[in-house]
């Protein structure tokens, strides 16, 4: 058999093997529902952790009193 052969012989089995799909639409439009969790992510997003602004307090007074761990924290990042 020649690979044109086996390349026909393969797409009949694989035609044959799966099923032809007749709808492909979807039968509602999920953007609304989308756009409405984004919505209400983005208004309760706007508050920041008292835990980030904790770290960035402690980390902004170590660079100041501590001019040295620069290179340290470059080096870590």
């Amino acid at each position: 058999m020649s690979n044109e052969e086996n390349n026909k012989e393969m797409k009949n089995l694989i035609k044959t093997a799966i099923a032809p799909v007749k709808d492909t639409e979807l039968r509602r439009d999920l953007w609304p529902q989308m756009l409405r969790k984004l919505d209400e992510q983005s208004a309760a997003a706007i508050s920041v952790p008292w835990f980030d602004c904790a770290l960035a307090a402690i980390l902004g007074a170590v660079l100041v009193f501590f001019p040295g761990s620069i290179p340290a924290l470059l080096y870590h990042l």
